[in-house]
This record gives structure tokens, sequence and C-alpha cells, in this order.
């Protein structure tokens, strides 16, 4: 909907509202003509019940007012003698429009004048005040998420509940009215859709107090259409921008710089990119040893996140059940033999002993591991094995699976640009060899209409030779340089879909989608910073003293009262 269509509903809502008050207004004591104004109608509802007059706010709040508007009509009709449960379903499950016959036709309405409530209608009054108030630290100030992927390993790890801060970049005004408060799209239990498509509020953002700055690590809403498997080429399920998945990545290059990949190193402007110190990302590297290349000696260095080959000769049905969660592949070699892949923690010994499991690991001459800078330098001064080096991808090899997913780009996950990152009101230079990088931008996230005829770009049909920007743009990538799917694949994010900046780590569980039983708290991650310079420090022996500081205040301020 635009702002056109936005006005005319607020006037036809108005005149709703001023058809079904206008004499219930006069029944208590208030001038008819003040259930017409604007806004200040809603004012004078709010004084009729004897709720506050801020509450006026709270009714053109997206998704809050969907809580708030219901508890008005409530109070409204019973504060006209209309008091039944009956009277309550009909005014909800009527949209309000009850409030017509209660004014036009019922014959028990009168003005009653202040309203007491039950004590259960108290315990409902203060439930739903207390997901209102959620609602809006969720939506405006902090929202909590978890890290799903490893897309950012080892610097954010899967099973990270961190809260993001919605108001350093500015908190963006739900352009979905119609939402189930606190989920994103779907209802936890039931799996349904949160959410109705229609109608949408137009994109609108609270000022923030700061920039997004080169590697800050940004909350966003993945600009591509939400797929159902990721990395899995298959059709788009089409969501409003506030409802698309949520992805966290770091924000590599900023609107005006220059981006270029070479061998895997990021150049911003000319100039080698150097990462934060808590910064951790992950490269491809090839191990290579005529012993073979141990998995217990790369555990032994404490290296983790590779892949283990193992044969079993006795698999049951018993037996595979248990031990399904820990396989990541399985094929039949022969008769009554398995090829299996694990992560590197293998299979549990106790498993393996309860079914008598007849299992041996492969143990190649080379195995391909993704590693931070230190891992692989503490892995070539162990001297465990003959040789270890980084491997990047080649150059120049045609492939339409990186953006800006054409042919005669030859771009790939070390190979990119350069690559210039649009700012607001930037203007570049059209042409048949620039179009395919910013394409998305002028079509998708700026909404015009594009076409090429003979070589000629025609935006909004009229034939041009430079465009001006309307946002700002960036880069965003995961520190897990090759189990990422990222810009290198989909391209710019637009400002319009940013959604915070994750600054604490209050909880880290390993193995939190594997089961409960496989759960294992990381307790030095725990109440940690992030986006610090310096090492991760836990401030959980902190908050632990503080409670317990707290708890003995007050106790000794309840027995001082007490004296």
């Amino acid at each position: 909907m635009n702002l056109n269509e936005w006005f005319l509903l607020f006037l036809s809502l108005n005149l709703i509202i001023f058809g079904g008050s206008y004499k219930l207004f006069k029944l208590a004591g208030v001038e008819g003509w003040k259930s017409l104004i604007p806004i200040y109608n809603i004012v004078k509802h709010l004084d009729i019940i004897n709720r506050p007059r801020w509450w006026a706010i709270l009714v053109f709040i997206p998704v809050i007012n969907l809580l708030m508007i219901p508890v008005i009509w409530v109070e409204f009709i019973k504060t006209f003698n209309h008091n039944s449960k009956l009277d309550r379903v009909l005014v909800i499950f009527t949209v309000g429009f009850y409030i017509y016959y209660i004014s036009y036709l019922s014959s028990k309405t009168k003005y009653i004048g202040k309203i007491g409530f039950s004590n259960f209608e108290k315990s409902i009054g203060s439930f739903v005040f207390a997901i209102v108030i959620a609602t809006i630290v969720h939506n405006y100030i902090l929202q909590p998420f978890v890290i799903p992927t490893g897309s950012l390993e080892k610097t954010l790890r899967v099973g990270d509940f961190l809260l993001v801060s919605k108001f350093h970049y500015g908190a963006r005004i739900p352009s979905t009215v119609i939402s189930f408060p606190m989920v994103h799209d779907t209802i936890p239990i039931i799996k349904s859709r949160s959410y109705l498509n229609k109608p949408q509020l137009p994109y609108i953002r609270i000022p923030g107090f700061q920039e997004i700055k080169n590697n800050d690590i940004v909350v966003f809403n993945w600009p591509a259409d939400t797929v159902r498997k990721f990395f899995v080429k298959e059709k788009g399920v089409v969501k409003p921008r506030d409802k698309k998945s949520n992805y966290v990545k770091r924000a590599i290059g900023i609107p005006g710089d220059t981006l270029e990949i070479k061998d895997g190193v990021i150049y911003l402007n000319g100039i080698e990119n150097i990462l934060p110190d808590r910064a951790k990302p992950l490269f491809t590297y090839l191990i290579k040893s005529n012993k073979g290349v141990s998995s217990s000696k790369l555990i032994n260095l404490e290296i983790d996140g590779f892949i283990r080959k193992f044969i079993i000769s006795n698999l049951a049905n018993d037996s595979y059940a248990e031990i399904s969660k820990y396989i990541l592949n399985i094929s039949n070699t022969k008769e009554n033999e398995y090829l299996v892949y694990t992560y590197d923690k293998g299979i549990p010994i106790d498993l393996v002993r309860e079914y008598g499991l007849d299992i041996r690991e492969i143990i190649d001459n080379k195995k391909e591991l993704n590693l931070t800078y230190d891992d692989a330098i503490k892995i070539k001064k162990s001297n465990e094995f003959d040789t270890i080096y980084r491997v990047t991808e080649k150059i120049n090899v045609s492939n339409s699976n990186f953006f800006p997913n054409n042919k005669r780009f030859s771009w790939n996950n070390d190979q990119l640009g350069p690559l210039y990152i649009p700012k607001a009101g930037d203007k570049i230079d059209l042409s048949i060899n620039t179009l395919p990088l910013y394409k998305k931008i002028i079509t998708d996230y700026e909404y015009n209409k594009l076409s090429v005829v003979e070589d000629n770009i025609l935006i909004n049909g009229k034939i041009e030779q430079e465009y001006i920007f309307k946002q700002n743009y960036y880069w965003m990538m995961g520190d897990n340089r090759y189990n990422s799917e990222d810009s290198r694949v989909w391209g710019f994010v637009p400002f319009d879909h940013v959604l915070g900046k994750p600054v604490f780590i209050w909880m880290s569980i390993e193995g939190l989608f594997n089961g409960i039983e496989n759960w294992k708290f990381r307790w030095d991650r725990v109440f940690t910073t992030i986006g610090f310079e310096g090492k991760a420090r836990s401030y959980l022996p902190h908050f632990i003293i503080f409670i317990i500081i707290w708890q003995i205040f007050n106790f000794i301020k309840k027995r001082r009262e007490s004296n």
C-alpha cells in the first residue's frame, strides 16, 4: 500500500469509529463531535474507560496495536453495561463492529461510569501488558537470536544465544502490520505462518546513533527470497522484507568502498582488509602425510570441525537408529559393509561398545580442513605431518554460481571484483557490461522497471546511461569463508534489510541442535561481549556476584523493615 492508500484507510477507519462512538460519547457526557477528530477520539475513548492517555501511542504502534485495540474495545463496551463473555467474544470477532449494535440496537446500553475488574480480568490484563512491554523491547530495543549455522565459526559459534541491539543502527517500524507478537515468520509448535502479507506499511526507520563500520557483525534480513533448504537450488518463498530469514554476517564492505578478492585476500580501496582481534576467519588448508593424516593427532592438537571416514561391517537397524544422529553421510560399499562420514568427534565409544560395532577409521594421506590462521601455524609447528598449505580457488573459471550470477564474470570464493559498493546519492555510469552488477538493486530494491532494447538500457521506459542510488548497500561475508552463503553468492544487502547489531552472548550451548542429551555449555562464552577489541571475556562471575550481593541487600532490608 502506498501513502495515499494508507491515508484513505486512516480516514475510513476514523469514520467507522465516529459512526460507532458518536451516540456512546454523548451517553458518557462527551460531545459527540469529538468522536470524529482523528487521534483525539482515541484519547477520549481512553478518558471514558479511565485509562491513561499515553495508551494512545500504543494504538498506533504496529503489532502492539493488535493487542491494545481489543483491550480498549472490551473495556469500552463494559463501560456501557455490556460485560458478558458473549459481549467480549462478539466485539473481538466482529473487529469492533459489535459497538454499533451496542450504540443503536441494544436496550440495556447505559453509561455506568468507572468499572471494576475481577481477579481473573486483572491477571489477563497483566499478562497482555507484559506481552506489550516484551514486544516493544523485542521490536525496538533488544531482540534475542540463536546462531543456527556455522557461517561465522569460530567467531560466533553454532549454539550461541545473542542479544541484538535494534537501536544502534536505528530500529525499523515493522512493515508487516498483522503479525503474531514476538515470533518471526512461523508460530512455534503449530508451525503455521505468523503473519498476513497484506497490508504492508512503507519502510520507516527510527534514527540510530551509529553507522555500520567496516567489519562490524550485523544481523539482517536475507535479501534473496527464503528457500526451503539452504544451498539447494529451488523456487523461493516470497516474504515481506521484515519476515525474510534472519542472517548474521560481517559487513566487510560498506557504502562507497571498492572491494576486490585476490587469492582469498580481501582488499578495500586497494588496501588489504585487516579484521578485528576477535575475528577468527576459517580458510581451507590441505594437510599431507605419507603416514596418514591421523584424526587422533588433530584432536590432540585441539583441532576440530573436520570430517572423519569409517568402515562399519556389522551395522544393523537398531544400532543404526542409535548412531544415525552422528552420521553425516552413509553408503553401502559392499554386502554388510558401510562407508560412514562423521564430524570430528566420530561415533561415541560407549555406543560402539554397546552394539559391538566392527568399526575402523580410514586414514587418508591427505585431508582438507577449514582452519584459522593460528591453528594452521600450530599444525605446522607440531611437525606431525609432512606439509600444510592453504588452498584457493582458481581464477578465470567461468561459472554462474557466484554474484552476479552471469557467465561473463569468472568470480568465485577467492577471486572477485573489483566491485563498487553503492552509496545513497552516488551516480554510476550504466552499460551492458556493468548492468549485471546492479540490476537487482535497480529492479528489486529500488523498485524500477528495467529493460534492454538493442543495447539501450531503459529504466521506467526512459533510456538511461547513468543511475543514482537511493539507499546504502553493504557487502556481507561469513568468517567461515568456504561454508558461508553470503554476498559472494547473492550480492549486496540494502540498508532497509539491516536488523541490528549483536552486542552480547548470554548463553552458548555446543550440540544445541543434536538433542538435549548432547548439550555441553560453553561457560567461557556465556555473558561475553561482541565486537570489542582484545580477547573475549566472560562476565558471568561478575553477574553471579551482583545477584548474590543484591539478594543479601534485599534480605537485610526486609529484616530491618520487619523489626
